[in-house]
């Protein structure tokens, strides 16, 4: 997935630009950001997911159907089903506010998950999440100025959230409150923001 984010924007040959995400989009935004040296003038990064076991924090039945997923044998199936109930309910271990999961949303993460080979991309992606644990390590490489954004209530701790901040040698931090994982479903409005104003300095 990084090499697919340099491939892009070398390809077209982009430069001064913002890379932001969430979750794992973050991480892969300040990852990518070292083999885009030179092009990438801002970070915005929220919530990063580069800790071990995060969507399993959600919830004990996050931590079933995940560990599930990831076993030989029976994973395919595990991830082959997704019925509506127990993907919302998966999902609520992501926020706060359980109520800011749209329903519209949640019909297109099913209508996704039903396509060809869907299954077997998110089994090999729950598989390999280690390597956003190990990504953390190349932190310190990253050049551009970055703004870090964690939710009082994200998956990842105190101390994982301390390790990114000190890793990073240009860094502004964000916190915000009452809010879950998923803050640009729970919070839109502060997340606009926030990328606005990284855009503007």
């Amino acid at each position: 997935m990084r090499a697919a984010v340099v491939e892009f924007v070398s390809g077209l040959n982009l430069h001064g630009i913002t890379l932001a995400g969430e979750s794992l989009g973050a991480a892969l935004a300040l990852s990518a950001s070292i083999d885009l040296k030179g092009r990438v003038s801002r970070i915005v990064a929220f919530n990063s997911y580069d800790y071990p076991s995060g969507l399993e924090r959600g919830n004990w039945l996050a931590r079933f159907i995940i560990t599930g997923v990831r076993l030989p044998g029976v994973g395919p199936v595990f991830a082959s089903q997704e019925p509506r109930p127990i993907m919302r309910a998966v999902l609520h271990g992501g926020f706060v506010d359980k109520s800011k999961l749209p329903e519209d949303f949640l019909t297109e993460l099913l209508r996704s998950g039903r396509r060809k080979g869907y299954s077997t991309v998110a089994r090999a992606i729950y598989r390999s999440l280690k390597g956003f644990t190990r990504a953390r390590y190349r932190y310190p490489e990253v050049s551009a100025p970055v703004t870090l954004v964690y939710s009082d209530r994200d998956w990842s701790r105190p101390a994982e959230r301390e390790h990114v901040a000190r890793s990073l040698p240009a860094v502004q931090r964000i916190t915000l409150p009452r809010t879950g994982h998923f803050s640009s479903l729970e919070r839109p409005d502060d997340v606009a923001r926030i990328l606005l104003d990284a855009a503007a300095t």
